[in-house]
């Protein structure tokens, strides 16, 4: 699957530097980190688990490399594995052509360290609560004497501090002062003043709120803008990794599945488990969401008993991991040229009564759009409110024809008018009685 230049930096344990560029690929892009046939494994004898299988990619310089799959796929596992957390049972994994992966000398390790930063899932387990925002960001800086005085190395923290959208007073403080956005921009911070060449974002923004989330991930296409930076981003969540991925590859019990560009996977998952993850992707309307039909995958459609799997590429730098007649039918489906959709709808793209039965029968070319007229307007509510008997019949109406903006604006006016209509009675009614006293 991987074709590295044949004539690559000599990647032997006696490197003990990184060279200044990794190698070319055939379309001459710069293979920054390579992951050849990695396999990990926990524990020993009988009790061993094999967490990784036969994983292989590349991640190339400048792009965002996403790995997505359900918890417990691996994906965590092969982020530590990069940073010479988690050792390798058998494969290698290279940085710009040398191999640091196994026992490599302390120099070339300390230039890893330095070129390749993470950051973590937990913005709370990942600082550490004795120590001030200021020496949390510095001791990379300290370890690595990333600065010519003292002078210099406070003018780094502060720039990085104010880049993260946080001020320097925040410097004195410690991290339980913080919430969890401030303290993931902390983490961030700590990374990139090191101005590595690798970011292994694992999950960065799982645990923080969806406001947050979207300030952290525009910190994060800065960051690559400004300063080139690769990342290697870790999530479960397909609908933030569209938005700032390259590449992706899918993960599923410790085999990568699939690996293509982020719109080409999404318009054609040809692999059932990543058609199951787009899926599973949460529709903004209630209503729709209310009545979707998820694709399940079941592992027992795969008859590798003699026809073993493999990772083939099927044209477009796609990939996809199966055995030879799977990977026909995939190659098959790829060149018709026709956009999967995997998502399916009762009423929209699926028959009513719809159920579990329809699981595997997506409907690959209907597009799932909202009517040209269900705007919504507030006129609706408004005549909803003058005339709510009316408002509910619209409502009615519209929600059969599935103009869903439309009868959400009705029943709104509709309710309001009826609740104006029973005070007005009440009082009414009020003021009856004690003219009657």
């Amino acid at each position: 699957m991987i074709d590295v230049a044949k004539e690559t930096m000599n990647s032997d344990a006696a490197t003990r530097h990184l060279p200044e560029h990794g190698p070319l690929d055939e379309n001459g892009r710069e293979i920054l980190l390579t992951l050849k046939n990695v396999d990990i494994t926990f524990g020993k004898g009988e009790n061993a688990v094999k967490a990784v299988k036969n994983a292989s990619f590349n991640i190339y310089k400048g792009e965002t490399f996403s790995l997505v799959g359900e918890s417990g796929s691996g994906k965590t596992t092969i982020g530590r594995a990069v940073i010479r957390v988690n050792p390798l049972a058998a494969g290698e994994i290279l940085y710009k052509g040398v191999r640091i992966s196994g026992n490599i000398p302390s120099a070339l390790d300390r230039e890893v360290i330095r070129n390749i930063q993470m950051v973590f899932q937990d913005p709370t387990a990942s600082l550490n609560e004795r120590a001030t925002v200021d020496y949390i960001i510095s001791e990379g800086l300290y370890n690595f004497h990333l600065f010519e005085d003292e002078a210099d190395r406070v003018r780094k923290v502060e720039n990085m501090i104010n880049e993260v959208g946080l001020l320097p007073e925040h410097l004195t403080r410690y991290p339980h002062e913080f919430s969890g956005g401030q303290r993931q921009r902390i983490g961030l911070a700590r990374a990139m003043v090191m101005e590595p060449e690798l970011v292994v974002a694992d999950e960065p923004i799982s645990a923080l709120d969806v406001s947050i989330r979207a300030q952290v991930l525009n910190l994060l296409k800065k960051f690559q803008a400004e300063k080139g930076v690769s990342y290697l981003f870790i999530a479960h969540d397909l609908s933030i990794v569209r938005f700032i991925s390259d590449r992706i590859a899918v993960i599923y019990k410790g085999d990568i599945v699939e690996i293509a560009e982020a719109e080409e996977l999404f318009q054609y998952p040809l692999h059932p488990y990543t058609r199951s993850l787009i899926s599973a992707i949460p529709i903004p309307d209630p209503q729709l969401e209310k009545n979707k039909v998820l694709f399940t995958y079941d592992p027992a459609i795969h008859d590798y008993s003699e026809d073993k799997p493999e990772m083939v590429c099927i044209g477009h730098e796609h990939y996809v991991y199966g055995n030879r007649k799977e990977i026909e039918e995939y190659r098959a489906v790829r060149d018709r040229g026709e956009p999967i959709k995997s998502v399916t709808i009762r009423g929209v793209n699926a028959p009513e009564d719809a159920g579990e039965g329809v699981e595997q029968q997506i409907i690959p070319h209907v597009e799932i759009t909202t009517p040209v007229h269900d705007t919504g307007s507030v006129w609706y509510t408004i005549l909803s409110f003058l005339l709510p008997l009316l408002g509910l019949a619209g409502a009615a109406v519209f929600r059969h024809f599935h103009f869903y903006q439309n009868y959400k604006a009705c029943r709104k006016g509709a309710l309001w008018g009826f609740a104006v209509l029973l005070a007005v009675i009440v009082i009414f009614l009020i003021f009856i009685g004690l003219a009657l006293l």
